[in-house]
């Protein structure tokens, strides 16, 4: 483990830049050559961040910007903090999330990377909020945050620090829904651009990403058929839709449980059965949940399960599942498998809860695929680009990823996958302007 201190030197071997950095926390500095196999191998299915760095390393954008971020230490994130030092700026990593780090991964970004890197898969509470404080103490200019921990932090602990900060950006709904709260309390005291609310970001890395990774975890900690089982998606929001398309592919029958009406109608129009908790807690055979909310699935309804009943999250916390409530009524639990944990209740049945009720995506396999967050990472570069640019324009609110950027993102990675779009002529945007032509 890393001890605070500053870039201790630079050295060349076998053509491989080796970058020490003596503020660092991670697992084991030994794995970083098969970490930075593995980022490289993520990078190839990354075309549109590859051509935001190549235009970062001309122009320098990000030159003398210190980027302090909290995100899952993955193969992806990895490749946006490269992107973000090729723009020039300085950028420092904690977890933002106590077990989604892939640990030869943070080696690498110490070892190859330059960038101080403060995250251990299976870190305690304390651990990982001194990780987070590692990072504000860098001084961050703009906070790069997923879960909104980071942001959390530095306007309840390290206060003093705010005056450094001009803005940030948010990756997740859960930490848009506090962001929110925050402005709507006028605590938040600098702006923010939600990153989640891209139509780049939402439409396709909430929707497909998560769909296909909380398959994947759920697959790689249990090894079950989905196929034929009853499958229950707790909320219907762009990643309820993509793990419900997903289970359904696979031969599922889905439930969706839902408490915005028209969530739940457009569940019924696309062909899933709806109904409540109570009911759809007695149905299934696997249940996640994916709100945003808290005590989704709790004591009754785990009373309630089948014997067998195996239990995930793809929420950011782990809140969605009232784990203590199901602690508290156990008879006894153990784990079973690696991220698999058996619960005994007093009327015989067993429930299986995956990966501590953490992201099951991210906890039990390695998040969403590449290809997916190059879209979402290249609005974090370019939104960062932006607010060094505007952000003492901006006042301290939430605000969207501007259109510009989020459409030149869906341009670029359609010329990425080879794809060409019709344009439209002369006459066509004349008609759209007009109100005058008619029948």
């Amino acid at each position: 483990m890393g001890k605070d201190g500053q870039i201790a030197g630079i050295a060349e071997r076998g053509g491989q830049m080796n970058v020490r950095i003596a503020s660092y926390d991670v697992k084991d500095m030994d794995t970083a050559q098969a970490g930075k196999q593995r980022i490289e191998w993520a990078y190839r299915s990354m075309g549109v961040l590859k051509l935001v760095e190549k235009d970062f390393a001309r122009r320098r954008p990000l030159k003398g910007l210190r980027v302090g971020a909290c995100l899952h230490v993955t193969t992806e994130t990895a490749n946006l903090m490269r992107v973000l030092k090729a723009g020039g700026a300085e950028v420092s990593l904690a977890a933002s999330n106590p077990l989604s780090t892939q640990d030869d991964v943070a080696a690498a970004l110490v070892r190859y990377f330059g960038v101080p890197t403060f995250a251990i898969k299976g870190e305690d509470t304390d651990t990982y909020y001194r990780h987070i404080v590692s990072v504000l103490e860098t001084g961050p200019m703009v906070t790069m945050d997923d879960g909104a921990d980071l942001v959390s932090t530095v306007h309840t602990k390290k206060r003093a620090l705010l005056k450094k900060v001009i803005g940030g950006t948010e990756e997740t709904t859960t930490g848009v829904i506090r962001l929110r709260s925050m402005a709507k309390q006028k605590k938040l005291a600098y702006p923010i651009i939600s990153v989640n609310d891209a139509y780049t970001k939402h439409l396709f890395d909430n929707r497909y990403g998560t769909g296909q990774s909380t398959i994947d975890g759920i697959l790689r900690a249990t090894n079950r058929l989905i196929a034929g089982s009853v499958f229950v998606v707790c909320g219907y929001g762009w990643c309820g839709r993509g793990v419900a398309m997903r289970a359904k592919g696979m031969g599922a029958r889905v439930i969706i449980t839902e408490v915005d009406p028209i969530r739940a109608l457009e569940a019924v129009m696309d062909g899933y059965d709806v109904m409540p908790i109570a009911d759809a807690a007695r149905a299934g055979d696997i249940f996640v949940t994916v709100t945003g909310d808290t005590t989704v699935i709790s004591r009754n309804e785990f009373m309630n399960m089948k014997d067998g009943a195996i239990v995930a999250n793809s929420g950011h916390f782990n809140v969605e599942l009232n784990l203590g409530a199901l602690r508290s009524m156990a008879r006894g639990h153990r784990e079973v498998r690696e991220f698999v944990e058996e619960y005994r209740l007093p009327n015989g049945r067993r429930i299986y809860v995956l990966a501590d009720g953490r992201l099951v995506n991210l906890s039990a396999a390695e998040g969403h695929p590449s290809s997916v967050m190059d879209m979402s990472f290249a609005n974090q570069a370019l939104s960062v680009a932006y607010l060094k640019d505007n952000a003492r324009k901006l006042d301290t609110v939430v605000y969207p990823v501007p259109e510009d950027i989020d459409r030149n993102i869906a341009i670029i990675k359609l010329r990425t996958l080879g794809i060409s779009t019709d344009s439209l002529t002369p006459q066509q945007k004349a008609y759209l302007a007009s109100w005058k032509s008619g029948t």
